[in-house]
């Protein structure tokens, strides 16, 4: 059964849920941008079956709180670690995808606690990172003022997804608009948490990580271009690089299961 439980950060109140055997390796799950912590319920479910689960709401999401911005990703690497050590966690297999994978990045350089990365559909940073396409970020961040609140999750998130899966899943994405409503961060965070996402770059850092590192990206991400994976995997000294073929943004929770495999493989090679 999940635990919730806080943290403090300089001030700031972290929230984090944690299940599984807290005798078993650790495995913590950091969300992107703007996402609470339903984010990473189609894989955290199955390995806490085995593992010691902790997935945080970052700093401006869901229970924790939002102080005012901008964010940087050092910051939300620093907020890891003080809830890392509220847990008594001294080492941790770190997941993150999108502005998640930029903090696991970040941590992984900042901090001893790490024992592996698995990265998704993220970026190294800095003038090496292929932009968000500007007709993304117009979708993610202009959102037509007709829509109401509902329609404009959906408009700014499809992006994020293949447009097979949104038509064939309606359902799912109500429960998924439903989630957002509930614990996604506020305009004033989001903008925040994307200056964070805008200035970070560790990309003369990179060979500083020898740690085993799984770098998956699909190879139709609308949001972060596939070769960013590339880009970051080239420059990883201790790296596995897999595409995934027709992979969106949200490949890890339109192809849940078999991700979710991978992932379980990787982390039990450690």
């Amino acid at each position: 059964m999940a635990h919730t439980a806080y943290a403090t950060n300089d001030g700031v109140s972290l929230c984090y849920e944690r299940e599984g055997p807290h005798d078993a390796e650790t495995v913590v799950f950091v969300e992107g941008l703007a996402y609470g912590r339903w984010m990473w319920r189609w894989q955290r479910a199955p390995l806490s079956e085995t593992y010691d689960t902790i997935v945080v709401d970052n700093r401006g999401t869901g229970d924790s709180d939002a102080p005012p911005g901008p964010y940087s990703v050092e910051t939300m690497a620093a907020d890891l670690d003080a809830v890392l050590d509220h847990a008594g966690v001294e080492s941790a297999h770190v997941v993150g995808a999108s502005m998640g994978g930029m903090i696991a990045l970040q941590y992984a350089l900042d901090y001893d606690r790490a024992t592996s990365l698995a990265l998704f559909c993220t970026s190294l940073g800095g003038e090496e990172a292929v932009p968000t396409p500007p007709e993304t970020q117009a979708q993610m961040f202009d959102v037509p003022e007709e829509l109401d609140e509902r329609e404009a999750i959906r408009y700014k998130m499809a992006p994020a997804m293949t447009e097979e899966f949104a038509a064939s899943n309606d359902d799912l994405l109500a429960q998924i608009v439903d989630w957002r409503l509930d614990s996604d961060a506020d305009e004033d965070a989001r903008t925040a948490q994307a200056t964070a996402v805008a200035t970070f770059d560790v990309s003369d850092r990179l060979t500083e990580l020898t740690l085993p590192t799984l770098v998956l990206h699909g190879t139709a991400d609308r949001v972060l271009p596939i070769e960013n994976g590339e880009r970051l995997a080239a420059r990883l000294p201790n790296t596995t690089f897999e595409r995934v073929d027709g992979g969106s943004h949200l490949f890890f929770v339109e192809r849940a299961d078999s991700v979710t495999a991978r992932l379980r493989e990787f982390l039990d090679g450690q």
